[in-house]
């Protein structure tokens, strides 16, 4: 009811905004008065970080479509995860005079300087789904629940293992079950998030000895993966089997992210996981990647964080659009995001808990995929 209710005031916030632009009014908003009249045309940058990503290719195409059906021109960028590449990108579109940025940053500490230069030209600037971190300068912050992200994952870990039932109850299974954890890249903020939701909602199961990771490792520092590299997590499954496995199995993973998931899975299908002797451990993901659906109809990932990103970009833009007519966005969250120099007032989107049992859906009867997409 809640989603349906924050949906609903987000779908009403754009019809607004997409009315007062179809009226042309006479009256200049402050917006108006910035660019010397009309929006319509005003250049708006968007910074997306990596097409290695599926994902990410959905986030800038749907912010780009939105934005120019309202009459925006849009300068839609991929920094390819390189950190100067954005903010050169960044900087062009400062210089070509963009009035809007959007951007979803590499790295969340790196863009003060170009900040503090859009600030002063009055530029706009909406954090989109990452956090950008160490800045004033950062208007609005577009994303989900990002904690409830890590609590989802790890609720779904536990019913894949029948600690839990998907009511919500107790399940049957008592333990002990062999664990390990993954978190994503230190410098994205949505990671720590992501992690702290797992682990708080993983803690009593640990605490009792329902859980137990086998290899001691559960640090964030130590189980992170820069850049949410799928190699990188490859690698560290990998190194976890020989060390802590060669005498036991490893009956569960919480994974953070579905690329970081197939590599996982990779390490695991070497090792002679996904026999009918030794089957796969539960293995998490996030972001409904294709090919993890894939995995997930295939019986090997267990399951994966649906973030309905055609939502966001509706978010992105409704807000991109409100603040170049002299508007206040909507908001539903202006105490938990602090990036170290100010609370964001944030909009956030519910995730949802995919698995077999329910992608079909979720995911293909809401347009997400079709049936062809997952064969």
């Amino acid at each position: 009811m809640r989603r349906s209710i924050r949906l609903t005031g987000l779908a009403l916030g754009l019809a607004v905004s997409l009315t007062m632009a179809a009226c042309g009014s006479s009256e200049k908003t402050a917006g108006q008065t910035d660019t010397g009249g009309s929006v319509k045309g005003s250049l708006i940058g968007v910074t997306m970080p990596t097409k290695s990503s599926e994902r990410w290719i959905a986030d800038g195409n749907n912010v780009k479509a939105g934005l120019e059906k309202l009459g925006y021109k849009v300068d839609l960028e991929y920094a390819e995860n390189d950190i100067p590449t954005q903010v050169n990108q960044l900087e062009n579109q400062i210089t070509r005079g963009a009035k809007v940025l959007v951007v979803a940053a590499i790295d969340g500490t790196a863009l003060t300087n170009q900040l503090q230069e859009a600030a002063d030209k009055g530029i706009k600037v909406i954090s989109y789904d990452r956090l950008i971190r160490n800045s004033p300068n950062v208007d609005y912050y577009a994303s989900f629940d990002n904690y409830k992200v890590g609590v989802e994952q790890a609720t779904s870990l536990l019913v894949g293992l029948g600690v839990k039932n998907e009511d919500g109850s107790e399940g049957s299974k008592k333990g002990p079950f062999n664990i390990e954890v993954f978190a994503g890249s230190p410098d994205d903020n949505n990671a720590t998030f992501f992690f702290n939701g797992a682990m708080d909602t993983l803690k009593p199961y640990l605490d009792n000895g329902t859980l137990k990771i086998k290899s001691g490792e559960k640090a964030f520092k130590t189980v992170a993966i820069l850049r949410w590299d799928p190699g990188t997590a490859q690698k560290r499954m990998e190194d976890l089997l020989t060390k802590s496995y060669r005498d036991a199995t490893v009956q569960g993973v919480l994974s953070p992210y579905d690329g970081l998931s197939i590599g996982i899975l990779s390490a695991l299908k070497s090792n002679g996981y996904g026999t009918s002797g030794r089957p796969y451990p539960v293995v998490t993901g996030q972001d409904a990647e294709q090919a993890s659906v894939k995995s997930i109809i295939a019986g090997e990932q267990y399951s994966t964080i649906f973030k309905d990103t055609r939502k966001l970009a509706d978010v992105a833009v409704s807000m991109s659009d409100a603040v170049l007519n002299g508007k206040t966005p909507e908001v539903n969250n202006t105490k938990d995001y602090d990036n170290g120099e100010k609370v964001v007032p944030s909009y956030l989107l519910d995730p949802v808990i995919v698995n077999k049992s329910n992608y079909k859906e979720v995911l293909v009867d809401s347009g997400y995929y079709t049936e062809d997409d997952l064969s």
